[in-house]
């Protein structure tokens, strides 16, 4: 991933071109609203640092509470939909890797949402990522983290694909390596009766090794829930939201 040469990873024109649409269900208000309110909070009267900021699903409203926002994405083509969009001029945006690009200033809370910590394929880089929010929080500011929990449960053995979405023009599943962690979804589409496949890496990472990710980087877990509504993490949770502070 670099920030100099034009590379959009796997978020290049053709994904940007359709990715809202492809996600619409995920702007609904009550998908949103939630993560605005409890990101607001975070940040309080502070800046916020979106890690992997996309299009701007969650900035655009938490700019729209008064919170400056500012943006890392690798993605110019996900960053041009940005601004496009009403109030997206107005958030800066560095174009690079956010496991590892800087930016000037500190901040009251740093996050990732739906599942971008996965992009991140190496345990490493995931750690990066951990230590490089933490370089960019003020003292009592919180790295905020949306991710899903590893659905191994539905693998029976000698099986490594989950199905997800399957219709007459799309089959969508999910392949797992629990030897390694990678994972990668996988999407085949009828059009025009001719298949076209399309694939993205991952890496899952459970909620203990992230806990463990934070005190690396000199962070401590202040709070998980199972989502944006605050509901309690128990273990059928598919899902968590964690909260980790940087000591004052």
């Amino acid at each position: 991933m670099h920030d100099d040469d034009g590379d959009d990873g796997y978020f290049g024109e053709k994904i940007a071109d359709t990715y809202d649409e492809s996600t619409e269900g995920m702007y609904a208000p009550d998908v949103v609203d939630p993560a605005v309110d409890l990101l607001a909070e975070l940040a309080g009267d502070g800046p916020a640092l979106e890690l992997g900021i996309g299009t701007g699903r969650i900035a655009l409203p938490l700019a729209g509470r008064g919170i400056p926002v500012h943006g890392i994405d690798m993605s110019r083509a996900m960053v041009a939909r940005l601004r496009a969009k009403p109030g997206g001029d107005a958030i800066g945006v560095t174009v690079g890797d956010f496991a590892t690009t800087r930016v000037t200033g500190s901040f009251s809370v740093a996050y990732l949402v739906f599942n971008t910590i996965m992009n991140l394929t190496t345990q490493d880089a995931q750690v990066a990522c951990f230590r490089n929010a933490a370089d960019h929080l003020r003292p009592g500011g919180c790295f905020v983290i949306e991710v899903g929990v590893p659905d191994l449960r539905r693998l029976p053995p000698g099986q490594n694909a989950v199905p997800f979405d399957i219709s007459p023009t799309r089959w969508a599943f999910d392949t797992y390596d629990v030897a390694t962690q990678s994972q990668s979804s996988n999407y085949v589409t009828i059009i025009d009766g001719r298949a076209e496949h399309w694939s993205i890496p991952f890496r899952y990472v459970w909620p203990a090794e992230l806990d463990l990710m934070a005190r690396l980087a000199g962070l401590r877990l202040r709070d998980r829930w199972e989502n944006w509504r605050r509901d309690p993490f128990t273990s059928e949770s598919g899902g968590h939201v964690s909260v980790w502070e940087k000591p004052a």
